[in-house]
């Protein structure tokens, strides 16, 4: 007698949950405030774990110190939810992320939105040909470089960093994108320093930022 073969159910694909008491479409919009559901606030949540170092990396600076943030991967998974979904289901050909904390959303946003990644990389990182913009901000003069390959025109490209201070750095990497006739479609970061105006140098794009200081 022939034996019968099992063979295992076809089982539905599992989405990958939210996180309890997360709105991922409000947190998605740029210049929502605190949002609370149930016993989980995910604003509060994501402001505890950023921590604040005083006089770094000069005296008279607070800095904001990611770390704690991405030691937890809960506030990690909020985090780039709420940039992620701001941006699904529009056309973003390319995430340049800024080195150096902004590689480590930039590339897991490009991951989630089936886009390129583009490193903009501090003076002699590329090993290819580069574009180079020299630039000011909060603490001296700086400069970053683009591979010169890295976009092609037209192609719609997401600016990601940690943290949006002056502007100054956001509106460099605006530059190179703009040098190799791409467009920057919106710029996004993790944190925003509201009292020192970095958006007024960041032009017409759209601005996202999850967590406001003023």
């Amino acid at each position: 007698m022939a034996s019968r073969k099992r063979t295992a159910p076809i089982l539905p694909a599992r989405t990958q949950p939210t996180p309890r008491g997360v709105e991922r479409e409000s947190l998605a919009r740029p210049g929502v405030g605190l949002v609370t559901t149930g016993e989980f606030d995910a604003m509060s949540h994501l402001m505890s774990l950023v921590r604040t170092v005083p006089d770094f990396p000069r005296p008279g600076i607070l800095f904001r110190d990611i770390t704690p943030l991405l030691a937890d991967p809960k506030g990690f998974h909020i985090a780039l939810d709420a940039l992620a979904h701001r941006f699904t289901g529009e056309r973003v050909d390319a995430v340049a992320g800024v080195e150096s904390r902004g590689f480590i959303f930039g590339a897991a946003l490009a991951a989630r939105l089936n886009a390129s990644f583009v490193p903009v990389r501090k003076p002699g990182k590329l090993p290819a040909a580069v574009d180079r913009v020299s630039y000011s901000l909060e603490y001296g003069e700086a400069e970053l470089e683009m591979h010169r390959d890295a976009l092609f025109e037209g192609a719609q490209v997401l600016v990601v960093d940690d943290l949006l201070a002056t502007g100054g750095t956001a509106a460099a990497v605006a530059s190179l994108i703009e040098r190799q006739g791409a467009r920057v479609h919106a710029f996004a970061f993790v944190i925003e320093l509201r009292a020192l105006d970095g958006r007024a140098r960041l032009g017409g794009a759209p601005i996202v930022s999850v967590l406001k200081y003023d």
